[in-house]
């Protein structure tokens, strides 16, 4: 279970800023939207809101980098770039490394584990593990060496086998080192997923649906969410070089003849009732999925895949701009899953971005859980939660207050501001 995420010079975010899982001393609806594991009282995710260009998908972006490092750092070249990008408004970030940690429990265990990265290399990292109170480093990197802990015998004579460009926690993982392995699978259920090209996920939903028990749970979701069909047919097809079109170059055809030997192209169609003139029903007509169904529909089911993946499974779903072409009270359903004991038996996380105002009021989320990114005149993202916030007064906010308004009347920041529209079309309409 995720407990801290922090980035720094990342993006638009130039200091360290963390987004924070472990529940605050509020009561706010504790017994729904809070997990007591063995050591804290965590929560069951965030909801990130901001203006657009504030530097929330940033903050996205910097989870789904680090998870990327992770997983892919042992297999890449020594020439391999890191593929980050350090806060370059400023002369003094520019040319200094990126920072990610992140804090969570396994199995009664608090692991702390970071890095420092430049693109081409690895400056820091560093891995702590706390069984009881105390937190005792398991092993150290800076830049003139690795140390170990004489207890972290996993570890051990593996320094030398590290490149400048690969993180040392995958190279014990090579090596089957135990904590290392626990850690990478840990990393494996931390799943980051875009909620504007969310085509991308959409094997993993057909995947689930192929399965008895998943495909039921799945049927029973777009039932309730009312989206206008009665059922789903998944057709598996094979690749056929006769779908290139004929005018194709043919360095091209002979490109995709490889790549694509072998492959299969996922057909997916759903079911509609047809009528006669008298509304009875003589029939069923299918519609293709992608062509004949609303974007809302099959973002639905791109994204039903790994949310109930994760709801099955357990660990973490990021979700970047999950409101997107989705209707609120469908929104709405997606996050009530994951603040369920029914559906959520497993304790998954849900974090996301959105614009959607209307989680203020039936949401249901705690204050500590609502988190607000600002972008201030330096080009500089700040992030912070509701219940950090203060008025003017250095007062908090109540539990009792209209957040919803309070947001959009730009109460606590993280909106855009929007100057007088109506004289910018009045001088347009005189030129």
């Amino acid at each position: 279970m995720l407990l801290e995420f922090s980035v720094g010079n990342f993006l638009s975010f130039r200091e360290r800023k963390t987004l924070n899982l472990v529940a605050s001393s509020i009561s706010d609806f504790k017994e729904t939207n809070t997990i007591a594991s063995e050591r804290h009282i965590l929560l069951k995710g965030a909801v990130i809101y901001g203006a657009n260009a504030s530097g929330k998908s940033n903050f996205i972006r910097a989870m789904s980098t680090m998870k990327r490092i992770v997983m892919l750092s042992f297999n890449q070249s020594s020439t391999k770039a890191l593929g980050v990008t350090p806060f370059l408004l400023n002369t003094e970030t520019e040319k200094s490394p990126s920072y990610f940690e992140v804090l969570f429990e396994i199995l009664g265990t608090r692991y702390r584990y970071g890095f420092e990265v430049t693109d081409k290399e690895v400056v820091g990292e560093w891995l702590y593990e706390s069984k009881k109170n105390v937190e005792k480093f398991l092993f150290l990197r800076e830049k003139d060496g690795i140390e170990v802990s004489p207890s972290f015998k996993e570890a051990e004579n593996l320094e030398s086998k590290t490149r400048d460009n690969a993180l040392f926690l995958s190279v014990i993982d090579q090596f089957n080192g135990v904590i290392a392995k626990r850690i990478m699978n840990w990393f494996n259920s931390f799943i980051t997923i875009s909620g504007l090209t969310h085509e991308n996920y959409e094997l993993v939903t057909f995947k689930m649906l192929g399965k008895e028990n998943t495909a039921k749970t799945l049927g029973s979701f777009y039932d309730q969410l009312d989206l206008g069909f009665e059922g789903l047919s998944i057709d598996k097809e094979k690749f056929s070089p006769k779908r290139i079109p004929e005018d194709a170059p043919e360095s091209l055809v002979k490109l995709l003849v490889k790549d694509l030997e072998g492959a299969f192209r996922f057909k997916i169609k759903t079911l509609h009732k047809k009528y006669d003139k008298d509304n009875k029903k003589v029939g069923d007509v299918e519609f293709d999925m992608r062509s004949q169904e609303s974007a809302g529909t099959n973002k639905v089911i791109n994204i039903s895949g790994p949310i109930f993946d994760v709801l099955q499974d357990g660990g973490v779903l990021v979700i970047d701009e999950l409101d997107s072409s989705l209707h609120p009270l469908m929104t709405l359903a997606i996050t009530r899953l994951f603040n369920s004991e029914k559906d959520n038996s497993k304790n998954a996380q849900l974090i996301f971005t959105t614009h959607d105002t209307n989680l203020f009021s039936y949401g249901k989320y705690r204050r500590d859980q609502i988190y607000f990114v600002e972008k201030d005149k330096y080009g500089t993202s700040d992030l912070y939660s509701l219940v950090e916030y203060r008025e003017e007064d250095g007062i908090k906010v109540r539990k009792d207050r209209s957040f919803e308004s309070d947001y959009i009347q730009g109460r606590y920041g993280a909106v855009p501001y929007i100057g007088d529209i109506s004289k910018i079309i009045s001088e347009w309409q005189e030129k």
